[in-house]
């Protein structure tokens, strides 16, 4: 090729080929470096022992799956999520898409278009094997952690020498507290050689018993990366050292074993800092806010003592000898002069009775009296006249209830020589239709009862009156 490529002719041939190559592929491996921004779109990579597939899946794509795309087999339960919200590091998926070639950074990666569970990495498996074991020793208890130093000024770093996380963490402290010295213990932070480093630089800080704090760091990168914190004998030397540790690895989505047995792990080697150290701005806020409520008080104290001065020179002028005389002169004038309006206004009232009762016990009172006698005998006698017309009014009332009452009186007609038939159960016989021939049946009489039994019932043709006893008449029965 005789012409001389630009970068992104370069970059497009790249993708033509790879894209042509690899139109559609399943590839399985491990999810790390896993990303879910606001976007939608979900950011992870595929691992396999030191190899690494970068893979992005849009949010597009994030369909619920409706059968198996492995299988075709139709999901009975019917339609299940998108593996894109439940997916996690450490776990190992199938995904199918396409190789492409993203020329803003030069590198290849996967667009996957579905994926599927296919279990845990054997990496996650190690490491939720070993979080659960040292966090049944109580490695990881809350009560054990160590509260860090405020505006630590003597602080020992753990982190390798020349990189980023060490330049952050210096770059964020220097604009931070009111200074500090800062001494660096250079150790490989990846790599077979890194966890007996790590050990070696924390048993180190705690002999030389200098730091008031010791913080262990490392930028970001893949679990591959950060595993060394991954490694038990750094994390019990964690918490083996004296003093106490704070730990800054990778981003914010990173966590190790040696950040649950730190005292405080920080989202960063950049939080690291934030977190040792107040902004300068802050103390200055702080003096200002100070000196504000310094004079506030002194304000309040001065307005007090003012007050209280006041006070005193009151309290100083009603004790003086002459003001009290002054005040007992006033009270004396008072006192004489309600008495004297009190004496005045009872002579006035005695002087008023004393004329009425002069004027009701002259000869016009006994006139007043007579005709009052007179009035109320001339008021007694209507209402006497009219005791009496009720008085009687009422007795031949309770004359006339009387011979009612009597005329009422059921055993009445038996004293005057009428009988009354009953049956057999004491029940009054009103009708010959209440009785038939057989049934026993009684007679009460003014002297008695007499009991039989009934032979024979004649009952009267309709309007026709009975006849009475011989002897007897209708207008005297008796």
């Amino acid at each position: 090729m005789d012409a001389i490529l630009s970068v992104r002719q370069v970059t497009e041939h790249l993708r033509q080929a790879v894209e042509n190559r690899f139109p559609y592929l399943w590839v399985q491996g491990e999810v790390t470096n896993l990303s879910r921004p606001s976007s939608g779109h979900v950011y992870f990579s595929l691992k396999e022992n030191d190899c690494l597939l970068n893979c992005v899946w849009f949010r597009g794509q994030q369909k619920d799956e409706h059968f198996d795309p492995l299988t075709g087999e139709v999901w009975e339960d019917g339609p299940r999520p998108s593996l894109a919200s439940r997916m996690e590091n450490g776990q190992t998926v199938i995904c199918a898409g396409r190789l492409t070639v993203y020329g803003a950074r030069g590198q290849y990666q996967m667009i996957v278009e579905l994926a599927q569970a296919a279990g845990l990495g054997l990496w996650h498996q190690e490491f939720e094997a070993l979080k659960r074991r040292l966090a049944a020793e109580g490695l990881f208890d809350p009560e054990k952690k160590r509260p860090l130093p405020r505006e630590p000024r003597r602080v020992a770093v753990i982190t390798a020498p020349t990189g980023a996380a060490i330049r952050d963490f210096i770059r964020i402290s220097g604009g931070r507290g009111l200074g500090a010295e800062i001494r660096i213990y250079p150790v490989p932070v990846q790599g077979e050689e890194a966890p007996p480093r790590i050990v070696e630089a924390l048993e180190r800080a705690g002999r030389d018993a200098w730091a008031e704090v010791v913080v262990l760091i490392r930028g970001g990168g893949s679990v591959q990366d950060l595993w060394a914190f991954n490694d038990e004998r750094v994390a019990r030397a964690v918490r083996r050292c004296p003093v106490p540790v704070l730990t800054g690895i990778g981003h914010e989505i990173d966590h190790s074993i040696t950040d649950f047995a730190a005292d405080y792990a920080a989202a960063t080697p950049s939080h690291a800092a934030q977190l040792l150290w107040q902004e300068r701005h802050v103390f200055a806020q702080h003096v200002d806010g100070l000196e504000t409520a310094l004079q506030n008080a002194l304000a309040r104290r001065l307005n007090d003592l003012a007050m209280r001065l006041a006070h005193a020179g009151r309290a100083l002028a009603l004790l003086s000898p002459l003001e009290r005389l002054r005040l007992q002169e006033e009270r004396l004038h008072h006192a004489v002069r309600r008495m004297n309006t009190a004496l005045e206004a009872s002579l006035a009232e005695k002087a008023r009775r004393t004329e009425s009762l002069a004027l009701r016990l002259s000869g016009a009172g006994e006139t007043c009296l007579q005709r009052a006698e007179s009035a109320a005998e001339r008021a007694a006698a209507p209402l006497l006249s009219l005791g009496r017309t009720l008085t009687m009014a009422q007795e031949r009332e309770l004359s006339r209830l009387e011979t009612r009452l009597q005329s009422l009186d059921p055993f009445e007609p038996i004293r005057r020589g009428y009988a009354m038939a009953c049956d057999e159960e004491g029940n009054l016989l009103r009708s010959a239709s209440q009785t038939a021939p057989g049934r026993a049946f009684s007679v009460l009489m003014a002297d008695g009862r007499i009991r039989g039994t009934v032979t024979e019932v004649e009952p009267l043709p309709e309007g026709e009156t009975p006849p009475l006893p011989p002897g007897r008449s209708a207008r005297n029965p008796s």
